[in-house]
Parts: structure tokens; C-alpha cells; sequence
């Protein structure tokens, strides 16, 4: 009984370990936008990634996400970097979601560049 308890917490702990790093991350999505598309969309007016996330609420940028059309949105946003957004690999794309609803006009206030 203690070995079969002692392997189930353990595989729990385990499995809690590699969800939490296969989950998509604000800050990642942050240097997303500055390293990839923060010089083409500063042509759009877009001068932070604060300025892009901020073109929506919270609810709005789920809609998008769930209805797969995040890249269509994001070059409507940034015309300049269509190109980039659409070698984003799909990491890079969950990571800046979750960056945008994360800082969403209804969301908490950023911090970056």
C-alpha cells in the first residue's frame, strides 16, 4: 500500500511539473513582441507591446483565439510585420495570446518596451 501511494503522489508531482511548463507564459509573449515584431509595428503606431494588447479586452481576444483567426488579427493590427507573424512558430503564438489577454484593456497594466 505505501509503495502504490508513494508511486501515485509521485507521478502527480511529476505530471505537475511538465504541465505548468507546456502552458503558454505572459512574459515569454512579451519577448515575442520585442524581439520579433516590436521594430516592423512600430510603424503601424504600434510603440509597445502595452499598445498592442490594449486593442482589446479580454473576452475579445478569447473570441479570437478560439475562433483561430489570432495571426489575421494581429497583421490587421500590424500590417509591417506580416511577414514575421506568419513564421511565428505556435509556441511563440500561444505565449503572445496569453501576453495579450493577460494585458488586455481590462487586464493588468505591463511593464515593458
Amino acid at each position: 500500500m505505501t509503495k502504490t501511494t508513494s508511486l501515485v503522489l509521485s507521478a502527480l508531482v511529476a505530471g505537475s511539473v511538465f504541465a505548468t511548463s507546456a502552458m503558454a507564459d505572459a512574459s515569454k509573449g512579451q519577448r515575442v513582441y520585442l524581439k520579433k515584431l516590436k521594430s516592423s509595428c512600430k510603424k503601424d503606431g504600434l510603440k509597445t507591446g502595452a499598445d498592442l494588447s490594449k486593442k482589446k479586452n479580454r473576452k475579445e481576444w478569447e473570441a479570437i483565439h478560439e475562433a483561430g483567426k489570432l495571426k489575421e488579427e494581429w497583421i490587421g493590427m500590424c500590417p509591417s510585420g506580416e511577414k514575421k507573424i506568419n513564421k511565428l512558430r505556435d509556441k511563440d503564438i500561444e505565449d503572445l495570446y496569453d501576453f495579450c489577454w493577460k494585458y488586455a484593456n481590462d487586464g493588468e497594466m505591463p511593464a515593458c518596451g
